[in-house]
């Protein structure tokens, strides 16, 4: 899996009740953009993450960089 920063992280809930968590990347700190990410969550927290199964990067456009 490979990232940049801007981009979107949708991890998906395992369990009945729990919510989706979204967020984007705010810092890339493996080698050509690989994990671990460092995510700001769209309830302002941060955290480091290491994308599994459940997880889903979402690539920013090329008009969204702009």
């Amino acid at each position: 899996m490979q990232a940049t920063v801007g981009n979107r992280v949708h991890m998906f809930s395992r369990s009945v009740g729990m919510t989706d968590r979204k967020g984007e990347i705010v810092e890339v700190r493996g080698t050509d953009g690989e994990p671990p990410y460092l995510v700001r969550f769209e309830d302002g927290h941060a955290g480091l993450v290491y994308p599994g199964p459940d997880c889903l990067v979402e690539h920013r456009s090329d008009e969204e960089q702009r």
